[in-house]
């Protein structure tokens, strides 16, 4: 493949794809995207701000919006948000793309998300919804992606470097 992103990240809410995403790059030593910071920086509102006022599915199509335009860029680490995978467009612009499916188990997200401060999506019983929402959405991580990486019990670090192994990338 000619072009696009270096490494892609897809999982659940909690899973570490930002932080594990800005180390890729750093190790790699190219620019690090998130697909919900372009959002907000495009729309000058925060994601919670726009699925509050417009609903989830017009942040689906402003976040499908981002996707295309980052995987049109060379070179770089992108992490998507959560339920990016949910749009039928985004999986197609995936297809054939270096993406790594971090995974976590409910317990360890739990620690992560905390009681879901911040993420419209876990506003009530956290735990129920992030666990229904990752019942739903796994599948199509597995889908789009070309290796799982489970990230329970693993530093941001280990997660980084088992992404790199897994798609034999070198280090810069």
């Amino acid at each position: 493949m000619t072009g696009g992103p270096l490494i892609v990240l897809v999982g659940p809410m909690g899973v570490g794809k930002s932080t594990v995403g800005a180390l890729l790059a750093e190790r790699l030593g190219v620019p690090f995207r998130d697909t919900d910071q372009d959002v907000e920086c495009g729309t000058g509102r925060s994601v919670r701000e726009i699925i509050t006022a417009d609903g989830e599915r017009r942040f689906r199509e402003l976040e499908h919006l981002a996707v295309a335009r980052a995987v049109a860029e060379t070179g770089s680490v992108l992490a998507l948000g959560g339920g990016a995978v949910l749009h039928a467009g985004t999986r197609a612009l995936l297809a054939g793309l270096p993406v790594a499916f971090l995974d976590v188990r409910v317990g360890e997200a739990m620690k992560r998300v905390g009681e879901g401060t911040g993420r419209p999506l876990l506003a009530e019983n956290p735990q129920r919804l992030w666990q229904e929402l990752h019942e739903e959405r796994r599948d199509l991580y597995a889908v789009v992606a070309r290796v799982v990486v489970p990230t329970d019990g693993r530093t941001p670090e280990d997660v980084a470097r088992a992404v790199i192994d897994a798609l034999e990338l070198k280090k810069a």
